[in-house]
């Protein structure tokens, strides 16, 4: 049976940071016009989750390129770009940063272990084990400053990782196991970022809280806006 599921890690750091965590399943008619739903939120996560249809960035699947799910590309893609339009802070993670990849034109490298010959980045399937890496944050960043420091600790589960980078995104953030780009966001919005890592993971991570404090001070600025 098809389900819409939410890992309770990202609820609990969504939580933690003083926010309210809503499951927005894929929906076709919200895919047509993001707005409905996007009216109701402060902030988009886009979380983690299976690989994304290679014929979206218009390459064929590689053998190691499983269970994508278009309804859920389609829908993800069409949330993060109409919640971009309105400056809504976005923060994509792991699976969520490759989808703001493709959603400005960029590719993904389909199978790391093939690209970079090693499977550092995801040692143990279904597990942080062993994977833990630091990156490399460029100052003054967003990424930066969600982390709280320049060289960031991370706990990393993933086979693909971001190729061609679409415009108008900028690397802020690079693996130091092999230079692969962990960390992505647009300088011209107000808060729009994509970690290849897991922050929901990590009791110690800042990054989902600066979401929140992001996603109050939209309500905020919107809100005034409805009142003057």
């Amino acid at each position: 049976m098809d389900a819409a599921l939410l890992p309770g890690l990202y609820v609990a750091a969504v939580n933690a940071a003083g926010g309210l965590a809503l499951l927005a399943a894929p929906d076709p008619a919200l895919t047509e016009d993001p707005d409905e739903l996007l009216d109701r939120i402060d902030g988009l996560i886009l979380t983690g989750g299976t690989d994304l249809d290679p014929d979206l960035y218009g390459e064929q699947p590689h053998a190691e390129t499983q269970a994508y799910q278009r309804d859920r590309d389609d829908f993800e893609i069409a949330l993060s770009l109409r919640a971009i339009e309105r400056d809504m802070p976005v923060l994509g993670i792991c699976r969520g940063m490759q989808v703001l990849n493709v959603a400005h034109g960029g590719s993904l490298l389909q199978h790391l272990p093939e690209s970079h010959g090693h499977e550092d980045h995801r040692r143990v399937p279904g597990s942080f084990d062993g994977a833990d890496h630091d990156v490399r944050l460029v100052a003054d960043s967003v990424a930066a400053q969600a982390a709280g420091e320049l060289l960031h600790p991370t706990k990393s589960h993933h086979h693909q990782g971001v190729g061609r980078i679409g415009e108008p995104l900028v690397v802020s953030g690079i693996s130091v196991l092999d230079d692969l780009p962990e960390a992505l966001e647009r300088t011209d919005r107000t808060f729009v970022l994509g970690v290849q890592w897991h922050p929901e993971a990590d009791p110690h991570s800042r990054v989902i809280g600066t979401l929140v404090e992001a996603a109050a001070g939209y309500r905020a600025r919107r809100e005034l806006g409805a009142a003057a």
